[in-house]
């Protein structure tokens, strides 16, 4: 595994996010001021989060683009208040190549683009800030995206094909391979029946040889399997992480941090047993 993707972090590792926005889905408010947002991270980090996901823009079904600006003074201040205190791995949970840049420059060390690098300027202000990539598959755009989604194949091959194709074509654009973490997007443009395919084949993916972020923390495909609202979603959380991890995820994007650190933690101690017994 590529440990320079999440600078020392051991794997699977738990990315705990920080959203500063008014409107996510799960957390829309909670953390838009600099002091809440600064306290939450310290909660995670406490809790043993590897790094810490850090966005300015929605990405929940029908959310509209922010203007750039208003996504800077969302974003900056937070991840400059974190890496004035906090010794942890900073993910910039963005698709704006201005606040790649910038963030890149107040020492965030992951870009986590749910639009895999599309918008214009987003490859090359990538490419120049040296930093490590995660790509994501989405079909359509977030306020589009789960207006009946459908797939002309089979999800877990379209969504392995876009992957490989937007790869190489990073590659070739000067991004290095070991550069690059994949996510398969759990949610984006996906029903609930492409979402679980897609977690029960997730091998397949993960076979790739990349490193894969999976995110499917309190999100609505949780709530349809149990019947519960957004307030009762982490078993169900942790239960996904576990699958996800255990069929050879390498982060876990996950709200709860504490309870998914522990799930990581038996995940990583199985895996040890297995190396000890078999060799």
């Amino acid at each position: 595994m590529n440990h320079s993707i999440i600078p020392g972090a051991q794997w699977p590792a738990v990315m705990g996010v920080l959203n500063v926005t008014p409107d996510s889905f799960s957390d829309g408010g909670r953390f838009a001021d600099r002091e809440a947002a600064l306290q939450q991270a310290r909660t995670m980090v406490e809790a043993g989060a590897d790094c810490l996901d850090i966005g300015g823009e929605s990405t929940r079904p029908g959310a509209e683009p922010v203007p750039i600006q208003e996504e800077l003074d969302r974003v900056c201040p937070v991840l400059e208040a974190i890496r004035s205190e906090l010794d942890i791995p900073l993910s910039l949970d963005t698709s704006t190549p201005e606040v790649m840049r910038e963030g890149a420059r107040l020492g965030a060390t992951l870009i986590n683009d749910v639009r895999s690098l599309r918008r214009e300027g987003a490859v090359e202000a990538a490419r120049d800030s040296g930093l490590p990539v995660c790509i994501m598959h989405m079909q359509g755009e977030p306020a589009t995206m789960q207006q009946q989604p459908e797939y002309a194949d089979d999800v877990v091959l379209d969504v392995l094909a876009f992957l490989r194709s937007r790869t190489q074509e990073l590659i070739e654009a000067g991004i290095v391979r070991e550069r690059i973490m994949l996510d398969p997007g759990f949610g984006f443009g996906k029903t609930l029946e492409h979402n679980l395919t897609l977690l029960d084949r997730l091998e397949t993916i993960t076979a790739e040889g990349l490193p894969v972020l999976v995110g499917m923390s309190r999100k609505s495909m949780l709530g349809k399997v149990t019947g519960r609202d957004l307030a009762h979603r982490m078993p169900a959380s942790v239960a996904a992480a576990t699958v996800a991890m255990m069929k050879g995820a390498a982060v876990v994007r996950a709200h709860d941090v504490p309870e998914t650190v522990d799930a990581a933690r038996l995940v990583s101690a199985l895996d040890g047993n297995r190396e000890q017994e078999y060799g």
